[in-house]
Formats: C-alpha cells, structure tokens, sequence
C-alpha cells in the first residue's frame, strides 16, 4: 500500500490563495469612491447584461469582480438577507457591517474548505449615510477577511497600482464630477504605465447619492447623463492646457515684437495624446 501524498496545511492554504488571487487579478478592476454627495462606483464593463455594480437595499450597494457566476450568487444570498432582515424586524436594521460579516462567514468557509475550490472573487460593499462621515464601504478578499476603507477603493486587475493612484489624489469634500473623473483616470492607467482611453460604452457607472428624497439611494449613471460628465471633464482637462499654451505663444510674439514695436498676438495649440494598448 502506498503512502498517500502529503502536503501541509500552511503550503494547502498558500497555494489556495495563490489560486484565488491568479483568477480574480483576470479581472477588471472596480473603483468606489466617496464624494461630497455619497458613494459612487466605477467599473470597467463592455457588457450591458452583466452587471459588476448592484443595489442591495435602500443604503446599500455592491461591487465585485472575479467569476461572474460566483459573485452573482453572494449578491442574490445579500438581496435575500437583506430583504428577510428588514422585514422581520426593521429597515434601519439592515447594514453594510451586517451584509459584510454574513458575506465573510460564506466566503471563509468556502475558502477553508478542502472539499470545493476557493470563490475566485473580492466584494465591496458600501453603505451611504446621512453625513460623509457616516459612510462605511468594506473590502472583502476571497479567504473571508474583512477591510474597512476610507476614501477610495480598487479591486481586481492591477489594483495595487491603482490603489496607489487614487491615494495620492483623492482628498475629502470632492464633487461627483471630480470623483468620476479620478476614477476613470486611475482605471485608464496600465501596468507598463501608460494611460488608455475609456469611453462610456466601456464603463458602468452608479451612486449611492445620499440626496435623493427617496428611501432607495442608489442610481446608476447612463447613457447621455454619462457621456455628459465625461465631456465636462475632459473639457476642463484642456482647458488649463490651451490657455497656457495662449499664454506662452503670446510671451513669445510679444518678446519677438518688442524689438520692432510690434505687438504680439495669442496663438493656440491643440494636440491629442496618444491612448495606449486596450487590455
């Protein structure tokens, strides 16, 4: 009789992780951000049928990437715990920290498990206040860990790298615009450094706008309302740029007239940058 291979529970649980992280990284990334107004949430997402980004109650969304099929059952067992929640005993009763502890207990023993691979996803489940400082977004990895953010977030695909990003531009007190911008900035960027192009068919877009009168706060961002906000700020974007080059164009004319007693006009200089190759 042969002796059956061993492996160590420590080496088991690595090369688990290691599988999970490798499925999840395949996928594209997912930014939330908070803003003057809420929560909003930037996907990258060709697909108009399969959403990355979805309402869970009337405060609550999710975010997830990784297998499709996976994290749509962890947000259809969230509807249903939500929903079951708030009917029982009372709407208010119904929180991100008590979505996020039921996604974490599933999530870790699945991850524990030897019977079943582990769930190649990550979560992000927010929850908009009454004030920005009562805003709650969690992170959830794939072994069932839980992360309290602030700020900003990312997941999936090169996260690390846009994580960094956003850390170091993201700043209280921001305006959807601003927010949205900055989110599609940090998602543009690739791993070799250089910056893509996305557009609005590329992209899914939602809030959690603590504003609306109505007890549901979420919204998703489409169509026109979409591609309008992007126009804004990609025409805010050039605008710094074409008055200085004004103003470089007219210091030289104006130093080259000078000697002659002529004067010197403005001139302009529109340019397009490059986008990189579409992952």
């Amino acid at each position: 009789m042969s002796t059956p291979f061993y492996v160590s529970p420590q080496q088991a649980m690595a090369d688990r992780a290691e599988y999970a992280r490798k499925g999840i990284a395949r996928g594209r990334s997912v930014v939330v951000l908070q803003y003057t107004d809420g929560v909003v949430f930037v996907a990258e997402n060709p697909s108009r049928a399969l959403h990355k980004v979805s309402e869970i109650y009337d405060r609550i969304a999710f975010a997830a990437v990784g297998k499709y099929n996976e994290f749509e059952n962890l947000r259809i067992g969230g509807v249903r715990y939500a929903d079951l929640r708030g009917y029982t005993y009372d709407r208010e009763d119904v929180t991100a920290r008590g979505l996020a502890n039921v996604y974490a207990q599933t999530l870790g023993t699945i991850f524990s498990s030897a019977a079943e691979k582990p769930y190649e996803v990550e979560l992000i489940v927010a929850e908009v206040g009454s004030a920005p400082e009562d805003d709650q977004i969690y992170r959830l990895p794939h072994d069932g860990s839980i992360v309290d953010e602030h700020g900003s977030v990312a997941v999936g695909g090169n996260a690390d790298q846009i994580s960094s990003y956003l850390d170091q531009r993201h700043r209280d007190g921001m305006t959807l615009a601003e927010a949205l911008k900055l989110a599609v900035e940090s998602l543009s960027r690739d791993t070799n450094g250089g910056e893509r192009t996305l557009t609005a068919e590329q992209l899914e877009v939602a809030t959690l706008d603590r504003t609306r009168p109505q007890q549901r706060k979420f919204k998703r961002i489409l169509g026109r309302q979409l591609s309008r906000l992007l126009d804004e700020h990609a025409a805010g974007a050039e605008e710094p740029a074409a008055d200085a080059d004004a103003d470089a164009d007219a210091d030289a004319a104006g130093a080259s007239d000078e000697g002659a007693g002529g004067k010197g006009g403005k001139g302009k200089d529109d340019s397009e940058g490059e986008s990189g190759p579409k992952l």
